[in-house]
């Protein structure tokens, strides 16, 4: 197979032939001597997999991860010592902006292939390490856990009575993250200084943006492979603070929440956790973002939160932010001016409802997937309609899917717009739900249904 030739070639680079695919141990290991740990062939054949399997855009230097093989196999040795002596030197990450919803920009940053890889090996020794550290009521960014865990907490919370919400939003975390404060947290567990050094590196390393070379005094890339687990050692402090405080919280990443049972207690914990971060973690709070709300006032990873009167509980779905951008997109792959096949646009719709659903499985919506389900098929109506275009063609297709001569002929030579026609019981009988769900179309309803089982 592809992926074991791969593992093999690599294996080969660095004179070492044993079982790569097996997870490296290192809860025991002494923390004073990680770099050995870092770069061994078994933790480095296992991040360069991880690597390959991520994909990802080229860094600065333009190398695609198909090309990371044959440079290993060529300049492994030489990147290990250069590592080794304390003389590697990571590259720039290039600076990619994405589009906010609210207007603004996420800034990401894409590290060159080799810098990747590296980052990836520590992050591999190192995250067993912390993961005895964490908190348990952190979810993001960690092995075995998802928002799906961080929501089901929430609701256990909300159901207990802590039925006031403290919602801290943290302004550009991964752009304003304090490297000394950082570095000083990771230096009370890390005792290897080689390790130490190479992070220090990484943070420091500099951006690309549009050619020009920006120093990095603050802020870790959103879209290196260490940046989510440095960001949980640093959020881990406050985690920490919570706990001794005997707050109830949930923290996905950097979005968190405490929960209080009293609107006053609610406002005296935003006052002191906001000065906590500002004053000893170093990172900004947005105070126009940040809330004292009831659960159905806030959003949280994409939910919303309302009480259910009849079962006398709080209970999550989709927010109407989340259930407005999928509209969106749906529109997008339903709209009829986008050229592509029939086939094709069902394979996005699938991929996106399938996503869409899988992550929301938790929160009722049963009645919101039939509206969108009908409304989907309706769009899709218009589009095939338009597709047929010529008289002659929708003549032809409506007789093969069962219209009479007569209708067929009348309804291809109609003047109606697209939404009328699709809207006909003449299209509702030739384009039946089930000839679409037979051509691949899944439907919302049905895939909810299909995780409650």
């Amino acid at each position: 197979m592809q992926t074991s030739g791969a593992i093999t070639l690599y294996a080969k680079a660095y004179g070492d032939g044993k079982d790569t695919t097996k997870r490296m141990e290192v809860a025991n290991v002494k923390i004073d001597s990680l770099l050995k740990q870092i770069l061994s062939s078994e933790n480095l054949n296992e991040a360069f997999l991880q690597v390959k399997r991520n994909k990802g855009a080229e860094g600065i230097d333009g190398m695609k991860v198909n090309e990371l093989n044959e440079h290993l196999k060529a300049n492994g040795e030489r990147i290990k010592e250069q590592i080794r002596k304390r003389k590697y030197k990571p590259q720039p990450v290039r600076r990619v902006e994405i589009p906010k919803p609210d207007g603004g920009v996420r800034n990401l940053g894409v590290p060159t292939v080799t810098d990747r890889f590296i980052q990836q090996a520590i992050a591999q020794v190192l995250t067993p390490i912390y993961e005895e550290q964490f908190h348990d009521n952190s979810y993001g960014f960690r092995p075995s856990r998802c928002a799906e865990m961080a929501i089901m907490k929430c609701l256990d919370m909300m159901n207990d009575g802590y039925s006031w919400v403290v919602d801290i939003d943290l302004e550009k975390f991964f752009d304003t993250l304090n490297h000394d404060k950082l570095m000083n947290i990771i230096s009370r567990t890390i005792k290897d200084g080689d390790v130490i050094s190479l992070i220090r590196k990484f943070l420091v390393s500099g951006v690309m943006i549009d050619d020009e070379y920006k120093d990095t005094i603050i802020g870790t890339p959103q879209g290196g492979n260490l940046s989510p687990l440095l960001s949980n050692v640093m959020l881990n402090e406050l985690d920490k603070e919570l706990e001794v405080r005997g707050l109830n919280f949930v923290r996905y990443a950097d979005d968190c929440i405490i929960l209080t049972k009293s609107e006053k207690s609610a406002n005296r914990v935003m006052a002191s956790v906001t000065k906590f971060l500002e004053e000893k973690l170093g990172l900004k709070v947005n105070v126009t973002k940040s809330k004292v709300d009831r659960p159905n006032g806030i959003k949280y990873l994409g939910f919303g939160f309302y009480y259910d009167t009849f079962s006398h509980q709080f209970k999550a779905k989709p927010h109407q932010i989340s259930v407005k951008k999928l509209k969106e997109k749906l529109k997008q792959l339903t709209s009829r001016s986008w050229g592509v096949s029939t086939s094709y646009r069902v394979i996005k719709l699938k991929q996106l409802i399938v996503g869409w659903v899988n992550y929301f499985k938790i929160g009722q919506m049963k009645k919101m997937c039939m509206e969108l389900d009908e409304h989907i098929r309706f769009r899709l109506r218009m589009c095939i309609w338009k597709q047929w275009k010529k008289v002659k063609t929708k003549y032809k297709n409506l007789q093969k899917l069962g219209i009479p001569k007569g209708k067929a002929w009348e309804w291809a030579n109609t003047r109606k717009g697209y939404a009328r026609v699709a809207r006909s019981f003449i299209l509702h009988r030739a384009i039946t739900n089930e000839r679409l769900k037979k051509f691949g179309l899944v439907s919302l309803l049905d895939q909810y249904q299909l995780v409650h089982i």
